[in-house]
């Protein structure tokens, strides 16, 4: 596909490197995989000098090169990158480093924005070229921790709030991405191109972001560690937003070690997002890498809601299930008590409800409306959802009418009112009845739990009405001789080896301890490395490194 700044190739244009076929066997470098490195062993490498930053853009640039045509998981690459990892390189060749990620690569969801020659376009041609006047507090916190910010990631068109018959990953500035454990397999979305980049090592991870499911879905069905922060726990400053209600910022990795690092860095009190300054202790976070602990499990209280399983009803979920039953025992073996039965009792009802699309509708006129203002270039003139709606109806490219527009629909002209209606606050309430007492929360406090497990395909929207955390760690995959189906658009929603996810829930800013739970469940079944997907790049660091 075609890249929005910048083809991979003409950036790797002009830079030395060393085809594998001029390395001699004695002299090829022996280094981890990419689709294994970790934000460990890369520093360790690169601290050792086995390779240079520079280096690590270039391997990764090609890996994207590779694979991109037929993922399409990467929209735009970041003209500049080679010239941050010089420069990240210099710094610490004289002793200086940033912070963790000093020198790593990352790749962002496209709605997060930039101050540089990317585009933040939530995969819109009406914000192709829009301007802001500063990084997001995401992106300025990634590079004052020393990430390379390598690129923006392909997502579900305006994350997934758009259409009623569009597809997990489609954009129309982006093309529709696929995951990469079966030809065409629906990658799940909205944060779809973050997650199979850093399932097949595109990058060392990508950040995604998550309103209902965004980031947790992708991780699960792309075989990644996702944490759905709490909200304010993240700052959500010049993100392209659905709901100040709902929406959050977080890692999508290979392990849980490395999403815990990211988290660090992206988290924390910023001026411009009110809701952070929600966050305990006066703002002092957890250290979340400590909390990545052997023995996390042993005496954890963890429930399982056996009402909200029953309501998905077993038949596709079967090997979920299974799995999922698998997981208890092992959880159990750990020292943790187990407590069934902690049904959320509010579930069958809120099955019923339509408070959570009232409450994201209302915010979202406000919401988007807020953040266009803060362009200091418009090219197309949009300034709120009606706008954005004419210019994708009337736009060829935008694809419509074969892709809707009938959740912008809905807000507009079936709901019609905003979050500073009086009916806001009677569905905002009913929001905190289902993920509060009627929910989550209402349970973790019943039953005195530390979290509860749910198969990850069952678990984002009792936390997502909250604000809650979930971490979610692989789980399974389908059997080899699973059926494939496909959607009307032809995407595999069912097919053999594709993976599927455990969710750890808990209470809001409770981070550290879903992180130590998923940890120590991680480490005891590396299921990550269980199944290879179908396809992935060749190009490795000693393909790159000249020794």
């Amino acid at each position: 596909m075609r890249f929005g700044i910048l083809a991979v190739g003409s950036l790797l244009g002009g830079v030395s490197a060393s085809p594998l076929g001029q390395l001699s066997t004695s002299s090829r470098p022996n280094f981890l995989p990419l689709i294994e490195a970790t934000i460990e062993s890369l520093t360790i490498s690169l601290e050792k000098k086995d390779f240079s930053s520079v280096d690590l853009v270039n391997a990764y640039l090609a890996r994207i090169e590779e694979v991109n045509d037929v993922l399409n998981a990467v929209t735009e690459i970041n003209p500049d990158a080679l010239a941050i990892a010089a420069q990240l390189d210099a710094e610490r060749a004289n002793g200086t480093t940033r912070g963790t990620l000093h020198g790593l690569p990352i790749l962002i969801k496209n709605n997060i924005a930039t101050f540089d020659q990317m585009n933040n376009t939530a995969g819109s041609y009406a914000l192709l070229g829009a301007k802001v006047s500063r990084d997001s507090t995401i992106a300025k916190k990634l590079r004052d921790a020393g990430a390379i910010i390598l690129g923006k990631t392909n997502l579900s068109q305006w994350a997934n709030y758009r259409s009623s018959n569009s597809t997990n990953g489609w954009s129309a500035y982006g093309g529709q991405v696929t995951a990469a454990y079966y030809p065409q397999q629906d990658p799940s979305g909205s944060s779809s191109g973050s997650g199979v980049a850093s399932s097949i090592g595109l990058a060392v991870a990508a950040l995604g972001t998550e309103t209902d499911g965004s980031i947790v879905s992708p991780s699960s069905d792309n075989n990644l560690v996702g944490i759905k922060p709490s909200v304010g726990l993240t700052s959500r400053s010049l993100v392209i937003p659905i709901s100040e209600h709902q929406d959050t910022i977080g890692p999508m990795a290979r392990t849980v070690k490395d999403a815990a690092t990211i988290l660090q860095v992206i988290a924390g009190v910023d001026p411009h997002d009110n809701y952070t300054s929600t966050i305990p202790n006066n703002g002092n976070l957890p250290d979340y890498l400590a909390a990545c602990k052997f023995s996390a499990l042993s005496g954890a209280r963890i429930g399982v809601p056996r009402n909200v399983i029953e309501l998905f009803g077993p038949d596709y979920y079967v090997p979920q299930l299974a799995a999922f039953e698998k997981a208890i025992t092992t959880m159990r073996a750990a020292g943790a008590i187990i407590v069934d039965n902690t049904n959320f009792t509010g579930a069958a009802a809120f099955f019923n409800s339509t408070a959570e699309i009232e409450v994201l509708n209302a915010d979202f006129l406000v919401n988007l409306a807020t953040y266009l203002s803060e362009l200091t270039y418009n090219p197309n003139d949009v300034h709120n959802l009606e706008d954005v709606r004419k210019f994708t109806q009337t736009f060829a490219l935008e694809g419509y009418p074969d892709r809707d527009t009938a959740v912008w629909d809905n807000a507009l002209d079936t709901q019609g009112w905003n979050n500073t209606d009086p009916r806001f606050w009677a569905a905002y309430q009913e929001d905190v009845y289902f993920g509060g007492a009627g929910g989550l929360l209402g349970t973790l406090e019943q039953f005195n739990l530390d979290a509860v497990i749910l198969p990850t395909d069952f678990a984002s929207s009792w936390a997502a009405i909250i604000g809650a955390p979930i971490v979610t760690v692989p789980l399974g995959f389908m059997p080899a001789n699973t059926t494939v189906v496909k959607n009307s658009r032809g995407l595999v929603e069912e097919g053999p080896n594709i993976p599927f996810g455990l969710s750890f829930l808990g209470g809001r800013f409770d981070e550290a301890t879903l992180i130590g739970l998923a940890y120590a469940f991680e480490q005891r079944t590396m299921v990550r490395d269980q199944v290879q997907p179908y396809i992935v790049p060749n190009t490795e660091l000693a393909d790159i490194v000249v020794t």
